[in-house]
């Protein structure tokens, strides 16, 4: 089944929502900001995606530019930043048979789910 991590404020996440729609697909949509990931589950989709905690980290956002950025961080207190404040993780996250991109382009979602 396809999962996608979501969040509705996100344009970028609605066009992603609206690729895995259209590949008529059964899917779940996880609403992460409403409903906060397990440290376990995110350290999942950081080995499905293969990237480090830092790739998942949108940097532009306030909290991140005036708490984190230009400070020496593990990968543990990235996780633990990302868990905190899930503002901060790269959207949208489509999962599919142990695989997992972030869709941005979103077209990046349409290969995984080919």
């Amino acid at each position: 089944m396809v999962k996608i991590y979501h969040n509705p404020r996100c344009r970028k996440s609605r066009e992603g929502l609206a690729l895995v729609e259209a590949s008529g697909k059964p899917f779940d949509v996880v609403l992460y900001l409403d409903n906060p990931i397990t440290k376990t589950e995110l350290k999942d989709l950081l080995k499905m995606l293969g990237i480090s905690p830092i790739q998942l980290v949108r940097k532009q956002e306030a909290i991140w530019k005036s708490d984190f950025k230009g400070k020496e961080l593990s990968d543990e207190a990235i996780i633990d930043a990302l868990l905190k404040y899930p503002k901060l993780i790269e959207r949208p996250i489509v999962t599919f048979k142990n695989k997992a991109v972030i869709g941005r382009p979103p077209e990046t979602i349409s290969g995984l789910l080919d």
